[in-house]
């Protein structure tokens, strides 16, 4: 019997967190029994891995808006990660391996420049990783989800989910840091200068 691999559990893990099942009306109960949904975790424990309960949501930052207003310029998974603190199936974002050598990566919700290329680098972590961000672009929260500290991380000018830092890896980066981000956080923005072009 083959054991599966690594990305395949991950992405069963984060299948779990996403789904829950829902009562629905007698009339509907014709057709089945439950209806499962991407929102609410159905356990509290696969939950605490693809979810963040920061003190992010208390802050307030330059760019303020309502949820209304939030869900009519965001699409709804970009809803879902940047506002609601969820995290995207690991190895299915745009920018995992999107190596460039020069341009941006800008928050999707704001546009503010978070990260130069030149921070980009192959983590084989699923998610796109940077080892340092441009300087006041993300702030950093204490998350103590599933029992450990973590340190999420946001962006500085809407307070929009980027992902989490992960300190001491030994990857050989200048900062020893790991900024691991949702792909569907960002956008990515060439560097017009040199020719570079957007994604």
């Amino acid at each position: 019997m083959r054991f599966p691999a690594f990305p395949t559990i991950v992405r069963t893990f984060y299948t779990l967190a996403n789904a829950t099942t829902r009562p629905i009306s007698a009339s509907q109960r014709i057709v089945a029994p439950f209806t499962v949904l991407r929102s609410m975790p159905t356990l509290p424990f696969l939950g605490s891995l693809f979810s963040s309960s920061a003190s992010s949501r208390n802050m307030t930052y330059p760019v303020e808006k309502s949820e209304n207003e939030w869900q009519a310029v965001l699409n709804k998974e970009q809803f879902r990660i940047l506002r609601e603190k969820g995290t995207e199936a690991p190895y299915t974002g745009t920018y995992d391996k999107h190596m460039p050598s020069t341009g941006i990566y800008t928050c999707a919700g704001c546009e503010a420049p978070l990260y130069k290329a030149t921070h980009k680098f192959k983590s084989g972590c699923g998610w796109p990783a940077y080892f340092d961000s441009i300087p006041g672009a993300v702030t950093r929260h204490t998350d103590s989800t599933f029992g450990m500290a973590r340190t999420e991380i946001v962006c500085s000018n809407c307070g929009g989910h980027l992902g989490h830092v992960f300190k001491g890896e030994g990857y050989p980066t200048p900062t020893d840091e790991r900024h691991c981000v949702n792909s569907i956080s960002l956008t990515f923005k060439g560097d017009e200068a040199k020719g570079g072009s957007n994604v």
